[in-house]
């Protein structure tokens, strides 16, 4: 249906111009503040609660080879949570940022602060 009035024949031709001219434009593309980046690689803490110490392992289960380990009361620092193999009831394993790719259960870890994001 097209207007018939002069006014809704104007409003109708200014509303095609601005979506010409949106269309013709682009997306918009969001530009990220350097806050945003930073949240992305927050780094989170936790505390090693296991009193035979925390194992690390290559992948979240126990089935991944272990590739190293933290005492009993050590702050570690976390990158980020991913579901794996459940441990006594807590399927979250952490992504620990410890310069090596390794994981180990949150069962075995008191969050200092916020809990991390997932990965």
């Amino acid at each position: 249906m097209f207007p018939k009035s002069k006014p809704g024949k104007l409003a109708l031709y200014a509303l095609s111009g601005a979506l010409t001219t949106a269309v013709a434009a682009g997306p918009a593309v969001a530009v990220s503040s350097g806050d945003d980046h930073h949240k992305k690689h927050k780094v989170y803490k936790g505390k090693v609660i296991a009193k035979t110490g925390l194992l690390k392992r290559r992948g979240p289960s126990t089935k991944y080879k272990v590739v190293g380990s933290n005492p009993y009361n050590k702050v570690i620092k976390i990158k980020c949570k991913v579901n794996g193999e459940n441990i006594k009831g807590n399927p979250r394993w952490y992504k620990l940022k410890d310069g090596s790719y390794s994981f180990s259960s949150a069962r075995y870890i008191m969050n200092i602060g916020k809990a991390p994001r997932w990965c």
